[in-house]
């Protein structure tokens, strides 16, 4: 009676969500908590610092090995692609936002309001750029650079170095603001030339 029915294998259902998306997803899980720990964050209770910067460090981890297991189990999936970016802007971009905008956060640790401004004037581009190219292709066909890489991870550099409290942030950010500057461009020249 059964033999006309196609019944999906538990095997097929697991090369739906690979590890590397499954690894991509715990970063995403992982947001909640580091923002939590900076909401929660005073001088008084500097020890939030350090699990700030201990969970961060887990997420930048995790895109590394997310990126790694991808490319030597050759897992690379359409979900992959769409994860892997949402989980590292979703951990940036609440760090970033979160020590521009606490009060509790001390001026040493303090994100000025002009790098984020560029960091996500830079994502909302990628964002409309992408949906756009969807729109007309029907595919995500928009690759990371390196230069874009290279954006990301200054970008993360400048959330590590700035709850350690390092005396050169301004260096790193100036380094970040121009990788994303430049990137940016880089990627507009590109969905422009898929769009054509």
């Amino acid at each position: 009676a059964l033999r006309g029915v196609s019944v999906c294998s538990p095997r097929g259902a697991g090369l739906m969500m690979s590890l590397a998306n499954k690894v991509s997803l715990m970063r995403i899980l992982l947001v909640p908590i580091f923002a939590a720990s900076l909401v929660y964050y005073s001088p008084a209770h500097d020890h939030l610092r350090y699990l700030s910067f201990t969970l961060f460090l887990i997420g930048m981890a995790t895109d590394a090995v997310d990126g790694f297991i991808a490319r030597s189990q050759h897992q690379h999936t359409e979900l992959g692609r769409v994860l892997d970016p949402i989980a590292d802007k979703l951990l940036i971009l609440t760090a970033l936002i979160g020590l521009s905008t606490i009060r509790a956060i001390p001026p040493d640790m303090r994100i000025p309001a002009w790098f984020n401004v560029i960091v996500i004037s830079r994502d909302v581009v990628l964002v409309i750029g992408t949906m756009l190219i969807f729109g007309f292709t029907g595919k995500w066909s928009v690759r990371p650079s390196w230069l874009g890489k290279a954006a990301v991870a200054a970008q993360m550099l400048v959330v590590a170095v700035v709850l350690l409290r390092l005396p050169i942030k301004l260096e790193v950010m100036t380094l970040a603001a121009v990788l994303s500057v430049v990137s940016g461009i880089g990627y507009v020249r590109m969905g422009s030339r898929l769009l054509s």
